[in-house]
């Protein structure tokens, strides 16, 4: 079957698989997809509801790839719960899940029950129907900052219960809710070495400057970024011979702490807006023919 037959049943969001290799990697397809290149990726993406019979890998970029060959998180471990499961969001490459199922051993040494884990990516990764516009090649993980007290959460619970934040004046520090525990949970999360980098507020980054002891090159790979109070984002690097996976540029050398601080001061004294600056521009939503080459492949596997 051609690439056309894949497309045939778009109107109801329902996709015609098309074979596709045995767990072989996704064949590259041409970019001239013609009419079929314009379809908005998400709706292709979301409405995948499993994974790709295909070797894992990732192909493009955090905010524009996909993914073969994902995995599911099982909903609950014994460390760890997926939350709101409707999303089906709690897929990602295996190193991914291995790291979030080690991430989770961790935090119970923090006292913590284990891990709540938010959204990793889609069954087969791409632009997602709501949220992020990263996520998109299984190497994204968000984790909770509540201090997980049970992991026998139903799934009903899970679609309700609130993420706790760990905020305060807007950002520029953390709360009374911020313990040792999130810094020791954190600090081992980038001392991962399959960890490029987390995103979490910039308080935090600071408080975690200044609690610090000993080693601090950790430190270099938490960045500061708005949000990211109700949980912390954590970005694995491209996997080791991932062919078409393409790496966000390093973090800059150092510990990051007055590039934080920074962000903070600027919270507790805005500058001001800059006259001359050009108007935000809408973002475009992805197409299809904006996507990597295999990405198609991905979408017309079993």
């Amino acid at each position: 079957m051609g690439f056309r037959h894949l497309i045939a049943g778009l109107s109801t969001v329902v996709l015609i698989s098309c074979g596709g290799s045995d767990r072989a990697a996704a064949p590259e397809v041409r970019k001239d997809l013609g009419a079929q290149g314009q379809i908005i990726a998400k709706t292709l993406f979301g409405a995948k509801r499993s994974g790709s019979a295909q070797t894992p890998a990732a192909f493009g970029s955090y905010a524009n790839g996909c993914a073969a060959g994902l995995v599911q998180l099982p909903e609950t471990g014994p460390t760890w719960q997926a939350m709101r499961l409707s999303r089906n969001r709690n897929w990602g490459h295996p190193d991914t899940v291995d790291f979030v199922k080690d991430l989770s051993r961790v935090a119970t040494r923090q006292g913590w029950a284990g891990l709540y884990v938010g959204d990793l990516s889609q069954p087969r990764g791409g632009p997602m129907l709501t949220g992020h516009r990263s996520h998109q090649i299984g190497l994204d993980a968000d984790i909770w900052m509540n201090p997980a007290k049970s992991m026998s959460l139903s799934a009903n619970q899970r679609e309700n219960i609130s993420a706790i934040s760990m905020r305060r004046s807007n950002g520029a520090f953390v709360n009374s809710g911020w313990t040792r525990g999130h810094h020791e949970v954190l600090k081992a999360a980038a001392s991962d070495p399959r960890v490029a980098r987390i995103f979490v507020f910039p308080g935090a980054k600071v408080q975690m400057c200044k609690d610090a002891k000993g080693d601090r090159s950790w430190l270099r790979k938490v960045r500061p970024w708005w949000g990211h109070h109700y949980h912390f984002h954590v970005r694995l690097a491209c996997p080791k011979g991932s062919r078409g996976c393409v790496d966000q540029t390093p973090p800059p050398a150092g510990d990051g702490c007055a590039d934080a601080q920074q962000w903070v001061n600027n919270i507790l004294n805005p500058p001001p807006p800059d006259p001359n600056a050009p108007p935000p521009k809408k973002r475009r939503e992805l197409r299809l023919a904006d996507l990597p080459n295999q990405c198609v492949g991905v979408l017309q596997s079993n």
